[in-house]
C-alpha cells in the first residue's frame, strides 16, 4: 500500500522533468517529507485547459487533493479510505474504472514509508477491520536519486451544498495506484534488516518509467487492455530501502531530517 510519501522537489524541477506546459503559481505547494492522506500534493496531467480555445490535452503540474472521491459520491467523507487504488482491479471498481479510462495522472515523489509486518501481523492486516501496530518504517526510494514517478488516477467531485461559483464548489482528488511488492533483491539494502521490498510489506506503489509516462498520461488512450499493460511492475532492482526515525509515524513530524538514514531500525524485527 502508500499511506505516507515525501514529495520535496521543486515545482520548477518537475515542470521540467515530465515536459509541463502549464502550472499555476498560485498552486505552489511546499516542500513535504511526511504526506498523509488527504493533503494537497502535485499531480502531472494531460487535459483540455479550461475556457481555451485550442481544447488539445495539455500537459499540467496541480494541487490535488489526496484521497479520491467518485464524482458520483453523494459526500466526500470516504476520500481518506481511498487513497489507493490496485493495479490488478483498478480497471472494474466502481469508484476507479471511470477514472482509469479518462483520468489518470503522474503523483511525484521522492520516495515512499513503509512500516515492517511480520507473518502474524500480516495475517491481521489482511483482514478487514484489523490493524496492526506501526513499527520500524523504512523509506524507499529510487537507488539513482531519480523521481519516484507514482502511477494514480484523478476524479472530480461537485459539492451540491455550494453554489456552482463558490470557489469549493469542485473538488479535485486522487489515488495512488498500487501493486504487488518486489520480491527480487533490492539494489541497496540495509545491513540489517529487509533484502526485498516484499519483506517490509506486501504492496507498494507502481512506479512508472519514463518510457511510460506519455502513453499513461495521454487521455486519448482509453483502451482497456492497453492501459494494464502499462500497469506492469518496472523491472526490479532499481529500489533502495533504509531505516528511518520512527518520528515519521506521526503525521505532525515534517522536515528533511525524516528522510535520514539510521544505523540500525530503532526497534527488533522478524524477517
Amino acid at each position: 500500500m502508500c499511506g505516507r510519501y515525501a514529495a520535496s522537489r521543486r515545482p520548477e524541477d518537475l515542470t521540467g522533468l515530465f515536459g509541463v506546459e502549464k502550472w499555476e503559481p498560485t498552486e505552489t505547494l511546499e516542500a513535504d517529507w511526511n504526506v498523509a492522506p488527504t493533503k494537497e500534493v502535485y499531480a502531472v496531467l494531460e487535459r483540455p485547459v479550461k475556457d481555451a480555445d485550442d481544447q488539445r490535452p495539455v500537459r499540467q503540474l496541480r494541487a490535488l487533493k489526496w484521497g479520491l472521491v467518485p464524482s458520483w459520491s453523494k459526500t466526500p467523507e470516504g476520500a481518506a479510505r481511498m487513497i489507493n487504488a490496485r493495479a490488478e482491479t483498478v480497471h472494474e471498481k466502481p469508484s476507479f474504472r471511470r477514472a482509469f479510462a479518462q483520468r489518470r495522472c503522474i503523483l511525484p515523489a521522492d520516495g515512499y514509508y513503509e512500516w515492517v509486518t511480520g507473518a502474524e501481523e500480516r495475517q491481521l492486516e489482511e483482514k478487514k477491520g484489523k490493524k496492526r501496530a506501526r513499527k520500524q518504517p523504512y523509506f524507499v526510494t529510487p537507488a539513482d536519486g531519480s523521481v519516484f514517478a507514482m502511477a494514480g488516477l484523478y476524479e472530480f467531485w461537485r459539492d451540491p451544498t455550494l453554489p456552482g461559483d463558490h470557489e469549493n464548489a469542485w473538488w479535485v482528488t486522487c489515488s495512488v495506484i498500487t501493486t504487488e511488492a518486489e520480491t527480487t533483491p533490492l539494489a541497496v539494502a540495509p545491513a540489517e534488516g529487509p533484502g526485498a521490498l516484499a519483506d517490509i510489506h506486501p504492496r507498494m506503489p507502481l512506479m512508472l518509467t519514463p518510457d511510460r509516462w506519455d502513453t499513461w498520461l495521454d487521455p486519448t488512450h482509453t483502451g482497456v487492455d492497453e492501459l494494464r499493460a502499462l500497469l506492469e511492475p518496472p523491472p526490479g532492482g532499481l529500489m533502495r530501502a533504509y531505516p528511518v526515525a520512527t518520528a515519521v509515524s506521526n503525521v505532525r513530524n515534517n522536515g528533511p531530517e525524516l528522510l535520514e538514514e539510521l544505523a540500525a531500525p530503532e526497534e527488533s524485527t522478524l524477517f
